[in-house]
């Protein structure tokens, strides 16, 4: 999975830094924070009704979907997951 979550990233930072047209990373990244914002809590919610309500492969499709929203919303801050393993890290102690 890790190395997935690095691909992903390296994919999204790439996007950042050299747009493509019609691009759905690229929408999103010139359409500011506050629209990546509203798209994950939009995941998020999706997330929750799929573990409640709805089969394995649906929790997981909604998943992906919200971490890749994060995921963007990180590249968006000029931040990473490694970030994010720092900071848990760094609460453990």
């Amino acid at each position: 999975m890790h190395e997935t979550l690095d691909e992903l990233m390296a994919v999204l930072q790439d996007r950042k830094a050299n747009p493509v047209e019609g691009s759905y990373t690229c929408n999103l990244l010139s359409a500011g924070d506050i629209r990546i914002l509203k798209k994950i809590g939009e995941e998020a919610s999706e997330v929750i009704i799929a573990g409640a309500l709805e089969d394995q492969e649906r929790l997981l499709s909604e998943t992906a979907d919200l971490l890749y929203h994060l995921s963007v919303m990180l590249i968006s801050r000029d931040l990473t997951w490694a970030d994010v393993e720092a900071e848990l890290a760094r609460r453990r102690h």
